[in-house]
């Protein structure tokens, strides 16, 4: 292969089945980013790695070429994201990581949440967000302050990573999910050292886990063993623990937490002024199946930052960490503090 890569050899090894390395694969990304592929191109590589399987290289490789091209963002990266591939078989479940971040930054975990508009749910971050009242075309300095004024704030993917919009329309016509669904929890330029991140599709959470090791990051990644990309209470999740480049796989029963067993559908939202609403009734402090899980996810955020400042956490059972971060995230909710918070968060982004 020559020393410059091209699409036609890019494509030739993927159909043959063999994997990019690192260099290829940030040349093909970059190639996206600066609106070079074509969107024949771009559907080509994505449907070939999809049946030939994502390797860890290749994702570091499509990362490392979206990051460089992504706007900066001067901030401390002691911070929390929480964040899901999306992805689920379902479509449409809640925007559940979105409400945990308002629970964790109201319980004065700085958050700096990374996410984008649905490309294959009904609503994503961006839209629920939106939805909420959130002003999200904000500069990258005005992003910044808006952490420093309410420690909560939200890195818009379509403005931090402009060259995204190149493969947007060929994402949406495909309406499957691809590569860029793993990209998403991967390439916040904040480079947050916690991260707590769901995964729909089994087989690539061993890529995210993967990259996380490489870089030395804070991580709990999990799946629902219903297939959604978060801590599940329809039945068991699984979880993988990553700190200081090591790995432990945990089982979590959310009866061992209290937490009773929900109908996939008391998880499921609709459109994004729908899930808007359900947010708000949660964080007005509202029982339901939707709000044990939120309680849930935002518990994992928390023990990921936990975690993140202090490794020695890893030592403790991951049941034990999580009923006490449970019953932080039910205290900062029933106070009145995250509904509160997400009041403070719309006008900050509002001034």
């Amino acid at each position: 292969m020559s020393a410059s890569p091209t699409w036609p050899e890019i494509l030739s090894t993927l159909v043959s089945g063999k994997d990019l390395s690192i260099s290829q694969a940030s040349w093909a990304m970059n190639s996206v980013m600066v609106g070079e592929a074509t969107s024949a191109q771009l559907a080509a590589m994505l449907i070939a790695l999809r049946i030939k399987g994502e390797t860890v290289d290749e994702v570091v490789g499509f990362r490392d070429a979206a990051l460089a091209s992504a706007l900066p963002l001067p901030v401390d990266p002691m911070a929390l994201d929480i964040v899901g591939t999306g992805g689920d078989p379902y479509g449409a479940v809640l925007n559940i990581s979105s409400v945990a971040s308002v629970i964790a930054a109201a319980g004065d975990v700085p958050v700096i949440k990374h996410g984008n508009r649905g490309a294959s749910s009904k609503s994503g971050a961006s839209d629920v967000l939106s939805a909420l009242g959130l002003k999200l075309d904000l500069t990258p300095e005005r992003v910044a302050e808006v952490l420093d004024e309410v420690g909560i704030t939200f890195v818009y993917a379509a403005l931090f990573h402009p060259g995204f919009a190149h493969a947007g329309p060929t994402r949406r016509e495909m309406g499957i999910p691809t590569l860029f669904n793993i990209l998403g929890p991967l390439c916040n330029p904040a480079r947050p050292q916690a991260s707590a991140v769901g995964v729909g599709s089994r087989e690539r959470v061993s890529l995210l886990v993967g990259v996380f090791q490489t870089r030395g990051a804070t991580a709990l990644v999990y799946r629902g063993d219903d297939g959604i990309d978060k801590l599940t209470t329809t039945g068991h999740s699984h979880v993988w623990e990553v700190s200081r480049g090591f790995v432990t796989e945990h089982d979590l029963d959310p009866l061992e937490l209290g937490i009773p067993r929900a109908p996939i559908e008391a998880l499921l939202g609709k459109d994004p002024e729908y899930n808007a609403q359900v947010i708000r009734s949660i964080l007005a402090g509202e029982k339901s199946p939707a709000r044990d899980v939120v309680l849930l996810n935002a518990a994992a955020g928390l023990a990921s930052f936990e975690l993140a400042k202090d490794a020695d956490q890893s030592r403790r059972p991951l049941v034990q960490r999580l009923r006490e971060q449970l019953e932080r995230a039910e205290d900062i909710v029933d106070s009145g503090r995250a509904s509160a918070k997400l009041d403070e968060w719309v006008a900050a982004t509002n001034r």
